[in-house]
């Protein structure tokens, strides 16, 4: 509203002294009586941006979408024009004609008043708010560039862990087990590594996903971890159906769970628990902590990169709460936009 207010004070001032020039060929007026119209001139810009503001809000890109181009470029010029009509009326005609009842006006000066006041709107529309929101538009291209970028390297993060050697030496150990222990268990086993690569696979056309469509990748990855550790990990899921319609980032929660895992030792006799819940409009892991004897470095790359993607869609954050004998990480579980 500060900016708007600013650039109607100087618009004004400007409009008021080339009119003063283009009368008189000097640009002071010399009487402060005759500053009174340049009040006016502002009193008429003013409500005139913040109109503008809401007929480019109406003719957005992303709005009426029904007419063609020509027909709606058309529409939203009509409407500057009938904007400026009413302001010219409430701001010029109508103080003229009660604040200075004796003035002569003849109908060319009003015509010419009239036809001025709308093509200044014009002017003030196309280039200053149209101006304004397309910039606007570059920042939100901008802000999807970004958000199609670290998704994309989330992609690539949990593609390069899921291809490490040996990621993938000790899930053929495990499926080479089961065929000979279990064939039913190896075929399970198998399918559920394959619905884990295709998953991530397809993480990247994405920059949501329903819920329940993370829940899947992620069960199936927490059962591949399951089969592999044994009774050492334990995975405990707490997300009501009612909550699977909500969106978040894809991979972001497979992501807390490879973590927890990368970051933990576990044993039967002290397994590394996994809670994943869904309550308050938050997804929450949380797991208990059991540093490994052989720590992996961690650059923290998995949480900044799920953080960053949260910034370019919400303003809300992601909370990372640590503490010496749990990790939890909520995460914001958000609405599809409105159409």
């Amino acid at each position: 509203m500060i900016r708007k207010i600013a650039l109607a004070a100087l618009a004004a001032t400007a409009v008021f002294h080339v009119a003063v020039f283009i009368q008189y060929g000097t640009l002071w007026v010399g009487a402060l009586v005759g500053y009174q119209e340049l009040l006016l001139v502002f009193a008429f810009l003013l409500p005139t941006f913040w109109a503008h503001a809401h007929i480019a809000h109406l003719f957005g890109a992303d709005r009426l979408t029904k007419p063609p181009a020509p027909v709606k470029a058309l529409l939203e010029g009509l409407c500057v024009v009938l904007v400026s009509l009413v302001f010219w009326l409430v701001f010029f005609t109508l103080p003229q004609h009660y604040l200075v009842p004796t003035a002569e006006i003849t109908p060319k000066a009003l015509r010419l008043s009239l036809a001025i006041s709308a093509v200044l709107s014009l002017f003030f529309y196309y280039f200053v708010e149209r101006e304004h929101s397309r910039q606007k538009l570059q920042q939100e291209g901008y802000r999807v560039a970004q958000l199609q970028k670290e998704t994309f390297r989330a992609q690539l993060e949990a593609l390069k862990s899921q291809v490490d050697p040996h990621f993938l030496f000790n899930s053929l150990n495990v499926l080479g087990s089961l065929i000979h222990l279990d064939p039913d268990r190896a075929v399970q086993f198998l399918g559920q590594l394959a619905d884990v690569y295709r998953a991530l696979l397809d993480a990247g056309a994405h920059t949501l996903v329903p819920l329940g469509r993370e829940m899947a990748l992620v069960r199936a990855y927490a059962s591949l971890m399951e089969t592999r550790f044994g009774a050492a990990l334990r995975v405990e899921w707490d997300v009501a159906p009612a909550w699977e319609q909500a969106l978040v980032p894809p991979t972001a929660v497979q992501m807390l769970l490879e973590n927890a895992i990368k970051h933990n030792g576990s044993t039967t006799r002290k397994p590394l628990r996994i809670k994943v819940s869904a309550a308050d409009g938050l997804l929450v892991v949380e797991n208990n902590r059991q540093p490994r004897t052989d720590a992996v470095p961690s650059t923290h790359t998995g949480l900044q990169n799920i953080q960053r993607r949260y910034q370019h869609l919400t303003d809300r954050p992601v909370e990372i709460v640590p503490t010496p004998a749990s990790f939890v990480v909520r995460l914001p579980l958000l609405t599809a936009p409105a159409a």
